[in-house]
């Protein structure tokens, strides 16, 4: 694919995170599917996306919603089959884009016929690609990351009469990669799935992989090792592809999974999400200047991943206590909002469908280092609901139009029901109504991305602050110079938000950039030619602005 002439096109890209099952029906049974989601592929290009993220397409019980996977060669029958996942991968391709897949390492489902065959007995040929143990009391440090559900990490079989050990639900144990079946069976799936074409995988789970006594089971050595492995088998076989870990840790653990840019190529960076709802409470940028001070610099080669929102909770687990306190007082003051250590709600009833705070945070996604990610249905401002089970109330169904089930499908019993509240229904959020109306978030939203893909800085560029003495006002520069043309002038952004709900003045020292008059690119309007004067700049409530310094 032409795209690889580029080896790293994921630094300009921006992702669409995409639940095959909420997205579109395309057979009438009430479940998204692959023919539905081919339907559909030209509204992902329009909407102005380069990048395709699937969430878990393999068969399942489904009760992680995928995450509990118990054939890593096939597709869910609810989904459709294996040519129409390579209808999907051609169609994406023919309209320039990429695709990426959910590949689950750390874990299956215990429906999985290798755990089915491990558990039939201690000699079991399969007995070895699980964690086993003859007590509980192992690995005593590793925290229990589903604590609304979980009480241990360990679930006792009484078919053998042993533990076997999970980091997620009882019903996900984790594979044992001390067995080098298991290493070398990972990678045969990986050349699996990219014999059919994709572009890449988000890889889950990354951190939990190995374990071992008297430490807390994460990021460990061994980890990185099979990392390694994992990103030279992918290099030599597959190169152009790439490979995103999910590792819901601090900046300078996740900094590891880069290696020497012998790792990942991209990573979400978590701990900033939380500190950009953070800032808009406490109406000051210092959380998010904190955090961003706190992430180290990466190799050249390597992306972050940013995101405001996403199929799980918002995540709390790199705040402070105090800090997780304040965001449940202020975004989940219904205990049936909080799930685990965060919050079960999309972006929009998050900010309380406040059109400007919903802009601004996505105009500081598509600004901030890294390639942004996109959740399904918040680029049109669906809502969620907080009263149905676990993490489903943010895993509706897309929602299309006004028709029945909001275009979404013609059944009469969908695999979970429509959002049909007063503020988020269907019937007044969708995307032909918001698609006809040139001043809607959808059109904000293609229009930021339009703009975004003019230039390589918010991809590419380097990133320093800028900050007024106004901590109501955040600034940054993005400043790309074109490597493979120094002739050419560098891109230079200033980007400028008001956090707060009141006009806020500030005053910054431009005096190096005497003589240039900043264009904001989002509305192409001028603004005053800078001097050697201090530069006084106001901000309307929560506006945002990205001034080219040409």
């Amino acid at each position: 694919m032409s795209v690889y002439k580029n080896p790293t096109w994921y630094k300009d890209a921006v992702f669409y995170e995409l639940y095959i099952r909420a997205f579109k029906d395309g057979s009438g049974d009430g479940h998204g599917d692959l023919r539905g989601l081919l339907d559909r592929l030209d509204y992902l290009q329009e909407l102005g996306v380069d990048c395709v993220w699937l969430l878990p397409m393999y068969p399942s019980p489904l009760f992680d919603d995928g995450y509990d996977v118990a054939d890593y060669r096939n597709i869910h029958e609810d989904f459709g089959t294996l040519e129409d996942f390579k209808a999907i991968v051609d169609g994406v391709h023919e309209r320039g884009m990429c695709i990426i897949v959910d590949i689950v390492l750390n874990h299956t489902s215990d429906q999985h016929p290798w755990f089915i065959e491990s558990r039939q007995s201690k000699d079991s040929p399969k007995r070895d690609w699980y964690v086993w143990s003859e007590t509980d009391q192992r690995y005593q440090d590793a925290r229990i990351i589903f604590l609304d559900t979980e009480v241990s990490n360990w679930t006792y079989d009484e078919l053998t009469g042993e533990y076997y050990w999970h980091r997620f639900y009882s019903q996900q144990p984790d594979l044992n990669y001390d067995n080098p079946e298991v290493q070398q069976e990972m990678l045969d799936i990986v050349d699996f799935w990219m014999e059919m074409g994709i572009d890449g995988f988000r890889v889950d789970a990354v951190p939990y992989l190995f374990e071992r006594e008297n430490t807390n089971c994460e990021n460990l050595p061994e980890t990185h090792d099979y990392v390694k492995r994992l990103r030279a088998h992918v290099e030599a076989k597959w190169p152009g592809r790439i490979l995103l870990a999910e590792a819901n840790q601090w900046p300078h653990d996740v900094r590891e999974y880069f290696g020497d840019a012998d790792e990942f190529h991209m990573a979400f960076h978590f701990p900033l999400m939380p500190r950009l709802f953070m800032s808009l409470k406490q109406r000051s940028r210092r959380s998010i200047v904190d955090i961003m001070n706190r992430t180290p610099d990466i190799p050249p080669m390597a992306q972050w991943c940013i995101f405001l929102r996403n199929h799980d909770e918002l995540t709390l687990e790199m705040v402070t206590e105090e800090e997780r306190q304040f965001m449940w007082e202020q975004y989940a003051p219904e205990p049936r909002m909080r799930l685990n250590l965060g919050i079960r709600r999309r972006l929009a009833p998050l900010l309380n469908n406040d059109r400007r705070r919903i802009e601004l945070l996505n105009a500081m996604l598509f600004t901030l280092p890294g390639s942004p990610i996109i959740y399904y249905g918040d680029e049109i401002g669906m809502g969620d609901d907080i009263w149905r089970d676990d993490r489903n109330g943010v895993r509706t169904p897309m929602q299309w139009d006004t028709s029945k089930n909001a275009g979404f499908s013609s059944a009469d019993e969908l695999y979970e029901a429509m959002i049909d509240d007063r503020i988020f229904g269907f019937q007044g959020v969708n995307v032909a109504q918001q698609q006809a109306d040139p001043e809607s978030l959808w059109h904000k939203v293609v229009h930021m991305l339009t703009v975004r893909k003019q230039y390589r800085a918010f991809g590419r560029g380097s990133f320093e602050f800028e900050l007024p003495e106004n901590d109501g006002v955040l600034g940054y520069w993005r400043v790309y110079a074109h490597e493979d043309a120094p002739e050419i002038e560098p891109e230079r952004f200033l980007v400028l938000v008001n956090l707060t709900d009141e006009l806020q003045t500030v005053t910054l020292d431009l005096g190096a950039h005497q003589g240039k008059t900043p264009v904001d690119v989002l509305t192409s309007e001028s603004w005053p030619e800078i001097t050697a004067e201090p530069y006084t700049a106001t901000l309307a409530p929560y506006e945002y602005v990205w001034l080219k310094l040409p």
